[in-house]
């Protein structure tokens, strides 16, 4: 489908320009270069559009044997955003870093996927085509809801899931929001003030230039065209068989920490939650080695 026939659909994200595409482009490039580097990247085409996948690898066969994991990165970003995370993570298994359709990224949105049941027909046909059939699936923020809605949907790929300071537990409160803005808004101060304003608000990408450029380039190349995804139910939660690790910030302004520490393992046979100090909605950023360790233990104990 032409770029100017999805620009009709309500619910599909687009690219203010030409220009504005490849000035976020060449953004996030930057920030990609402070990871792992990629050993591919793969076009797969799903229902809903072209699906764009950064490959990662590790060294030795005996890691390359090992069941991959998947990575979904939060709303408003691109696959970039694991920047602190792949080496690691590739280090001991193959890493799959998808670029969300209908956020800023490479994938070319076509049809909608924010309804439940279609995001989850997304990424099973992604994983499909990427020819992965278990993978251990991880979703930052509103990452996490897409990792989560498919442990419920469309588990069958599956090996394990991992949610950090995910999307999907409660609905997303006003002091959240005001915190997204705030950060904006921080983005432009004189960059004296930039490391203080970064404490304050528990912001990294306020002091990461590269981070900082590619988030700033997002607001003003692309426009997200889909509703907040409502959280899912007791009952829905209830669902889960997946093997499942919840990892909060303790000072998270998405959820309330302690009150889903003790909530998701009630709810799901056998998951744990763990709260990482020191971090509020991005432990994955600003305490990546801890996250990283932490993640790479769950997934050799599910294996």
């Amino acid at each position: 489908m032409p770029e100017t026939a999805a620009r009709t659909q309500a619910d599909v994200g687009r690219y203010v320009s030409d220009t504005w595409r490849e000035r976020y482009f060449t953004a996030c490039d930057a920030v990609y270069a402070l990871g792992a580097h990629a050993l591919a990247e793969e076009n797969v085409e799903t229902s809903f559009g072209t699906t764009h996948v950064y490959r990662y690898g590790p060294a030795s066969e005996a890691a390359r044997s090992r069941t991959p994991v998947v990575l979904v990165h939060g709303a408003g970003t691109c696959s970039a955003m694991w920047y602190p995370n792949t080496p690691a993570l590739s280090a001991e298994r193959p890493v799959y870093a998808i670029d969300t359709p209908g956020d800023p990224g490479r994938s070319v949105q076509r049809a909608a996927i924010h309804e439940p049941e279609l995001a989850a027909r997304w990424l099973d046909e992604t994983l499909a085509g990427l020819g992965l059939d278990r993978v251990h699936l991880v979703g930052s923020s509103y990452g996490g809801w897409l990792a989560l809605n498919q442990a419920h949907r469309r588990p069958g790929r599956l090996a394990s899931v991992t949610l950090l300071d995910p999307g999907g537990l409660e609905k997303v409160g006003l002091r959240f929001f005001v915190w997204i803005f705030a950060s904006l808004f921080a983005t432009f101060a004189p960059k004296a003030l930039r490391p203080r304003l970064a404490a304050w608000l528990e912001q990294p990408v306020l002091v990461v230039p590269e981070l900082r450029t590619m988030i700033r380039t997002a607001v003003r190349a692309y426009r997200i065209r889909r509703p907040a995804p409502l959280p899912l139910s007791e009952e829905e939660l209830s669902t889960v068989r997946t093997p499942l690790y919840l990892v909060l910030g303790r000072r998270s302004l998405l959820v309330h920490p302690r009150r889903q520490a003790e909530r998701v393992p009630r709810l799901v046979p056998g998951a744990r939650a763990e709260i990482i100090s020191d971090t509020g909605h991005g432990p994955q950023i600003d305490q990546a080695e801890e996250t990283n360790r932490r993640m790479l233990h769950f997934m050799a104990s599910v294996d």
